[in-house]
């Protein structure tokens, strides 16, 4: 695993604002996630973390299991709007951009090129670079972040929060007022001064790996679930899994037929 001066430095900028931990919605995969509902809410731009998000760690080619979803989600936003931002591919480590080109292949999505990694804000910059020049330029607010580590991924989504325009932040306090949590396009914070993307976790593992910086994470988001974050903002965290989380898809399962005294009998003789 490369040296991640960013990601080092974020435990003391938690110090300063642990609510940067907290992701909007948690999931197991991404088959949880609605993207049509998503789409109608205001979203119109997604990024997408590689390893244990899309991809088996260190392999390009998509999770089987996720072809669906992950068609869903091309479709739903159209092509180019769904970008993959790796630590490694992609990044200054890839040299000669080989691995880029090869998971930009298999996954049937652009791959940022970025000189930092994340979630450092000169990450943030490529990003917003990217969607901005866009032939319809999508907005910090109309993005969808998705992925497996909380102290880069999410972070890095939560970095991405800015000051509400006035008119925006007035429309929050008008609904706050009338008892809703969300502004009319659902996407205000609970704090009616900013806004920002949509910051998905995907707590489910296709290959076990850093399970014990994993935990770490786990725990300081637990910490500050408990001891940080206020009821109101528990609650809107919570209407946003209503709103755009699927339940967890089920394995197929066999229909079991029950061998009746016959069947055993016979099975018996012939043996």
């Amino acid at each position: 695993m490369p040296f991640n001066l960013p990601g080092v430095l974020v435990p003391f900028h938690l110090l300063i604002n642990p609510r940067l931990i907290v992701p909007s919605l948690v999931v197991k995969d991404i088959r949880q996630l609605d993207f049509p509902a998503l789409y109608k809410a205001g979203y119109r731009g997604a990024v997408f973390d590689k390893d244990n998000c899309l991809t088996i760690p260190h392999e390009d080619r998509l999770v089987p299991e996720l072809t669906d979803a992950w068609r869903e989600c091309r479709e739903t936003f159209g092509p180019g709007n769904v970008l993959i931002v790796s630590n490694a591919a992609g990044s200054h480590l890839d040299v000669g951009e080989i691995e880029a080109e090869s998971v930009s292949h298999h996954l049937s999505a652009p791959v940022l090129r970025h000189p930092s990694l994340k979630p450092s804000y000169s990450c943030i910059k490529s990003i917003r670079a990217y969607f901005a020049s866009l032939p319809r330029p999508i907005k910090d607010e109309e993005l969808v972040i998705v992925g497996d580590r909380l102290l880069t991924d999410i972070i890095l989504a939560n970095r991405m929060t800015r000051r509400a325009p006035p008119s925006l932040s007035q429309a929050h306090e008008d609904n706050t007022e009338k008892g809703m949590l969300e502004d009319s396009n659902s996407r205000a914070r609970p704090s009616a001064e900013r806004v920002g993307p949509l910051a998905v976790w995907t707590e489910g593992l296709w290959k076990r790996e850093n399970l014990v910086l994993r935990g770490l994470e786990g725990g300081m988001l637990k910490g500050v679930e408990k001891w940080v974050l206020k009821p109101q903002e528990a609650a809107w965290y919570e209407s946003l899994q209503q709103r755009f989380v699927k339940p967890v898809p089920l394995p197929a399962t066999k229909d079991v037929v029950k061998e009746g005294w016959v069947r055993k009998l016979v099975r018996r003789f012939k043996s």
